[in-house]
């Protein structure tokens, strides 16, 4: 079998959140030995449970602030690959919890580094924080992977501030010259997808509603982002992997994983082509009416280095992510209570998109 992760160990952090559910799923499909470890999912319903990711992996629960049973957990399983998700994703939850979401978003961090010096074979590394780590002063270009880092925000900073923690660390203590572990960082946010039920978010927002008939609020209707289905920076992190194996001179680096431009969109645009693939859709505009912390309305990555160091790119159009996102959860509600074939169909599906468009990088299906 071609395929890099087939037998391969691998440890993902924040297995039961959103995006490492996705990425549980498809390391499995792949053949990999998947050892999980992160908090009970925070919410239910969960891609986690709903896809019953747990079957077939090694499940630990605990918290990786945790420092020493997180070490002993890398020495003792001697990972092939690990992928650092664990954190506290949520801007509005930062403003409500700041300690929380630092301890989490860079302790935890420091805590899986300091697990990777423990390890004394080959090892590659691909530590997730966030496109919100730059100091977003909202420009219309993308943002480079060498521009300042840091946000208003506490969720943003602390991103920032993983960054950091993460090129200190590598310098201090994994030379590239005789590391055996292989470490980089991955920048990407604002997913959609089926699974995601997080508190305010906006596809949760909306399918939570309409699942109950109810009308959608509009905090932000003109507000932009770059919508990207959850599996387009899935397959950047694997594709990182993969190249990190083979390329030693990746080690340090960082790579921004983003949509196609034409994906920026706003709140309004992504809501009204959701409403065209599910009946009785209502929302309204509250943006003058309701009252929030602050969030930023422009963001946009560069992606320019993973096209051409990695051969990485973004497949799936605006009407493609909608279309996946929104198909998840009819599949759901309508149809089926046991998603987990449902959910590897749409990454075989992905797959299928990824071959058409010509991409020489799915050698991780």
């Amino acid at each position: 079998m071609n395929n890099a992760f087939f037998g391969k160990k691998v440890l993902i952090t924040g297995h039961t959140g959103f995006k490492g559910s996705w990425l549980s799923a498809w390391l499995k499909m792949s053949g990999a030995k998947v050892t999980g470890v992160g908090l009970d999912p925070y919410t239910s319903p969960s891609n986690f449970e709903a896809s019953r990711i747990q079957d077939g992996i090694v499940d630990h629960r605990f918290n990786l602030c945790d420092a020493e049973r997180l070490s002993n957990l890398i020495e003792e399983l001697v990972p092939d690959y690990v992928f650092h998700l664990a954190a506290q994703a949520l801007v509005r939850k930062s403003y409500e919890d700041p300690i929380e979401t630092w301890q989490t978003n860079v302790m935890g961090t420091l805590h899986v580094l300091e697990g990777l010096r423990r390890l004394k074979n080959r090892c590659v590394a691909v530590i997730i924080t966030s496109d919100k780590c730059y100091d977003n002063v909202e420009w219309i270009w993308g943002y480079r992977e060498n521009d300042a880092l840091g946000g208003p925000d506490p969720y943003s900073a602390s991103k920032g501030a993983a960054e950091l923690v993460i090129k200190s660390h590598i310098k201090s203590y994994f030379p590239r010259e005789t590391s055996l572990v292989r470490i980089a960082s991955a920048r990407a946010g604002n997913v959609i997808g089926g699974g995601d039920w997080s508190l305010n978010r906006i596809v949760p927002d909306c399918i939570k509603a309409w699942s109950e008939n109810k009308v959608v609020q509009l905090r932000s209707p003109h507000s932009t982002r770059p919508w990207q289905h959850v599996l387009e920076p899935l397959s950047g992190y694997l594709c990182l992997a993969v190249a990190m194996a083979d390329k030693p001179e990746l080690h340090g680096e960082a790579f921004n994983f983003g949509p196609q431009d034409q994906q920026n969109k706003s709140v309004l645009q992504l809501v009204t082509a959701m409403q065209t693939k599910w009946d009785q859709v209502k929302f309204v505009d509250v943006s003058g009416h309701v009252k929030g912390p602050y969030e930023s309305g422009l963001l946009k990555l560069n992606c320019d280095k993973a096209l051409h160091l990695l051969n990485w790119h973004a497949v799936l159009d605006f009407e493609e992510t909608v279309a996946l996102t929104t198909e998840w959860y009819k599949e759901y509600y309508l149809s089926s209570n046991n998603m987990l074939s449902y959910t590897m169909n749409q990454i075989k599906s992905y797959r299928a998109i990824a071959l058409s468009k010509g991409m020489a990088w799915p050698q991780f299906f």
